[in-house]
């Protein structure tokens, strides 16, 4: 209780409270494990939603009468909307709040994610992706930045594990449950099922996100960000770390986006559920892409580039095997030189940006999915006018691709450090 005043000489002294100032959350600290498992759910739910349909690719061929490569359009459409919306919703979660931009888009992606199932032709169908890619590209940049803000750098490493684990879960679970839930109820019946998931996973996601402690809101200047912009895009290395994103995405779209069309033919006529189940292969780049830090340790990040395409070329020259055991082989060995692949662009691109990270991170998630746009059409149209081994060619020569950037920034980096040595030896 507060002490009795004892007579009318007590003074009260004008003050102001004081509170202590808050922290950053961190591993036992309030907070913490709801801001962790919100985000979990809001990885989750978004990427289970950006894939949604392309494990169903082969079905809605059917169900509309289309080629594979008007179907794609489905996954590319979604993809090259998030590609696109990306950088300019980062650069409003800088005025408008991270929570604000996430909250916004998480409830426009599941609630386009409800209405897609009942689309009535595939014209609609792609345009309502498209939408929902553009909502769900407001998500990875803003929380991003809010765990930068909000965690102590020391714990920011895992609570960004948490959340990338969430994205590469949900990537795999919408495939996996739509292809489940199509061979029950049809492809309809399994877009419906993630989009209810994804709701489940969205009202979680808003009870449990603790609000913004860090937050200041900065001015909305156009012109300050195209000068970062225009500044990464000037940076050699940034722009061949962005090429080799784009290319190695271009690979995975297009073997991922082929695949179901291959195994549900003859000779193998698998059913929809067990194609979806094929997407379980992930988990080998989850651990792929946990052991890339190791591996540029090792190797380097050039050795690490090269090992990684290496096993890449590996997997899609065993996957043109009519064996079933040696396709799903050559997937393993794709996914896990992808995922190190993806892992060690990604990473030197936050640590080559000497400023404007968010804006270098951004583009680079433009170029990396839009090169999944690209390689799913691609890939696609390959397919349906020679078969898997022209998908397999694109993606070899994405692969190629990434070798000659790599041999390209292993010249230039001999040619710099020949450049500085013999300026120190003219002086």
């Amino acid at each position: 209780m507060p002490p009795a005043h004892t007579g009318a000489s007590t003074t009260v002294a004008a003050s102001t409270p004081s509170f202590p100032a808050p922290e950053p959350r961190s591993p036992g600290r309030p907070g913490y494990r709801r801001m962790s498992f919100a985000l979990f759910a809001a990885g989750l739910a978004t990427f289970a939603l950006l894939y949604s349909t392309q494990a169903l690719l082969p079905a809605i061929s059917d169900g509309f009468g289309v080629t594979a490569g008007q179907a794609s359009w489905t996954v590319s459409a979604a993809t090259g909307a998030l590609a696109l919306f990306v950088l300019p919703l980062s650069a409003l979660s800088e005025r408008f709040g991270r929570t604000r931009m996430m909250t916004w888009s998480m409830v426009t992606a599941v609630a386009v994610g409800l209405l897609v199932p009942f689309a009535p032709n595939l014209e609609w169908l792609i345009a309502l992706r498209a939408v929902q890619g553009a909502a769900i590209a407001g998500i990875p940049a803003s929380a991003m930045a809010y765990l930068a803000e909000e965690v102590k750098p020391k714990a920011l490493v895992g609570a960004i594990g948490l959340f990338v684990a969430g994205n590469s879960i949900g990537g795999m679970s919408g495939r996996l449950v739509t292809g489940w839930a199509a061979q029950a109820w049809g492809w309809r019946g399994g877009l419906l099922t993630v989009g209810v998931m994804s709701l489940l996973c969205a009202v979680a996601f808003l009870v449990l996100l603790p609000r913004a402690r860090f937050f200041r809101p900065a001015s909305l200047n156009p012109r300050a960000v195209g000068r970062t912009v225009a500044g990464h895009l000037r940076d050699p290395l940034l722009v061949r770390l962005y090429g080799i994103g784009a290319l190695f995405m271009t690979v995975f779209g297009a073997v991922y986006t082929v695949i179901g069309y291959r195994l549900a033919e003859e000779p193998y006529a698998l059913g929809q559920g067990v194609i979806g189940s094929v997407f379980l292969v992930y988990l080998v780049g989850t651990v792929s892409s946990a052991a890339a830090g190791q591996l540029v340790a090792r190797t380097g990040r050039r050795g690490a580039l090269y090992l990684a395409v290496t096993t890449t070329a590996l997997g899609l020259l065993l996957s043109l095997s009519d064996a079933l055991a040696a396709i799903l082989a050559g997937l393993v060995l794709i996914t896990a030189g992808f995922f190190a692949g993806h892992a060690v662009a990604s990473s030197s691109v936050s640590r080559t940006a000497k400023s404007g990270r968010a804006q270098a991170s951004a583009l680079y998630q433009s170029a990396y999915y839009l090169g999944s746009s690209a390689g799913g059409t691609l890939g696609a149209l390959a397919y349906h006018w020679a078969g898997w081994g022209a998908t397999a060619g694109i993606a070899l020569l994405a692969v190629a691709g990434v070798v000659s950037i790599t041999l390209y920034g292993s010249h230039a980096a001999r040619a710099e450090r020949r450049s500085v040595h013999l300026a120190a030896v003219a002086r």
